[in-house]
């Protein structure tokens, strides 16, 4: 059960992480990005082979993870940077199920459709399995604590009041002399950073990736979670994070709550009762659990 346990909070951390990232370009910028599980590969794949291939450390891939990552976001970044709403979502959407086509028909570098095994995890070889969940579960949720800290300060910078007014009105942001596209990109290539770093934790702990991971479902949890929790507020994506999380594995005990259903009535009940949480959550708190605090907005003196 400790096992278990830990490997739950690992995989909230790992979607606290995506909704961090999510939430600096969506939640501070208001750009739409639906590429989620496209960087979240690039990291998980990037530092798979420079750890496997190149024996790297898992610090230094890690690393290499979140450059490679924030390389691709600055590039997409570029060349959507007219793209707005839904056209923006659908672009990057695209990004991320190219991401997973390459990863399934490029054999000599990915591997294809097997995926890539064997990946190291932190001393896995000598910890029993308990033991690795929990020293993954505390290595990654003191990897989120960071990434909270340092981007709920950076919430409150310059930069921030600057990424806020271009999602409330990108024009009168370009009228007050800011720079909205460079903006953009370093929004995006620091999102994008953020997921890949999410990616490499994933893969170390998983000691496996394949194409399979990468499904769309990945982004529209985020994207859910961040809702839920709340955009705007970095607590809000770490403890949307939670909720989903506590949602969707508390329901798979309902078979023993309700007797005489079968596999497939408790999979039903389990969407169902999902689906009308999220709803009433959604309909009672509209902005999300902890939603952003009403400021000023200022445009000083970030260039």
């Amino acid at each position: 059960m400790t096992a278990y346990l830990a490997s739950l909070m690992v995989f909230a951390g790992i979607n606290a992480l995506l909704a961090l990232g999510l939430n600096i370009v969506w939640g501070l910028g208001g750009m739409i990005n639906l590429g989620l599980a496209g960087f979240f590969a690039l990291g998980a794949y990037a530092s798979a082979l420079f750890s496997l291939r190149l024996g790297w450390p898992m610090p230094l891939a890690g690393l290499a993870a979140i450059g490679i990552a924030a390389t691709l976001g600055t590039v997409l970044a570029g060349v959507t940077a007219r793209l707005k709403g839904d056209y923006l979502a659908l672009v990057t959407l695209g990004f991320a199920q190219v991401i997973q086509l390459v990863a399934a028909n490029e054999r000599w570098l990915t591997n294809g459709t097997d995926g890539i095994s064997g990946v190291p995890g932190p001393w896995r070889s000598v910890l029993s399995p308990t033991q690795f969940d929990l020293l993954c579960m505390a290595l990654c949720w003191g990897l989120v604590t960071v990434c909270w800290a340092a981007l709920a300060r950076l919430a409150s910078s310059p930069f921030a009041r600057v990424l806020r007014a271009v999602r409330e009105d990108e024009m009168v942001a370009a009228v007050a002399g800011k720079r909205v596209l460079w903006f953009k990109i370093r929004a995006f290539a620091l999102g994008a950073g953020v997921s890949g770093l999410a990616g490499s934790v994933y893969v170390h702990f998983n000691g496996y990736i394949a194409p399979d991971s990468l499904d769309v479902l990945l982004t529209l949890n985020v994207v859910l979670a961040l809702t839920l929790g709340g955009t705007g507020r970095m607590a809000g994506a770490v403890v949307g994070a939670l909720l989903l999380e506590a949602l969707t594995e508390g329901t798979r005990f309902m078979g023993g709550v309700v007797p005489a259903l079968s596999p497939v009535q408790v999979a039903s009940l389990r969407e169902a009762v999902i689906g009308i949480v999220l709803i009433l959550v959604l309909r009672l708190r509209p902005q999300g659990v902890l939603p952003e605090t009403p400021r000023a907005m200022s445009l000083e003196p970030e260039g």
